[in-house]
């Protein structure tokens, strides 16, 4: 079992910055892909960004691309996601995720099926 907790979430003007991060426990996580997805009131839950688990391959939604970025730290069990040039349309609840182990080495997950394990969420709010 792995447990996720994010924080950094909160409320950001239009054009500002936040950093999320994600905390991992329970078991390691360095050979499963990480993620974050984010879902708005009304909405289904979407692919944000995501890391393969060896790390160097990453992938964004078409939205964010250029302005958000993922990384993570195995050693600190942790996955952050840099958001940049924040919209009003990037208003969220964004939730850390991990995917299962068996994927290739660079492969980037982007459904929310690929998934087992994931956070509470935490919101983000940009206001004009």
């Amino acid at each position: 079992q792995v447990q996720l907790v994010e924080s950094g979430g909160g409320l950001v003007q239009a054009g500002g910055s936040l950093r999320l991060s994600c905390a991992a426990s329970g078991r390691t996580f360095i050979i499963h892909p990480v993620g974050w997805f984010r879902q708005a009131p009304g909405k289904e839950r979407e692919f944000v960004a995501g890391a393969s688990w060896s790390g160097p391959n990453t992938a964004y939604a078409d939205s964010v691309k250029g302005r958000f970025a993922i990384s993570r730290d195995n050693a600190k069990n942790a996955v952050y996601l840099q958001m940049n040039g924040l919209k009003l349309e990037d208003t969220a609840v964004y939730f850390c995720a991990v995917g299962r182990s068996g994927f290739g080495t660079y492969y980037v997950p982007v459904g929310v099926y690929e998934y087992d394990y994931w956070g509470q969420g935490t919101q983000v709010t940009v206001s004009s």
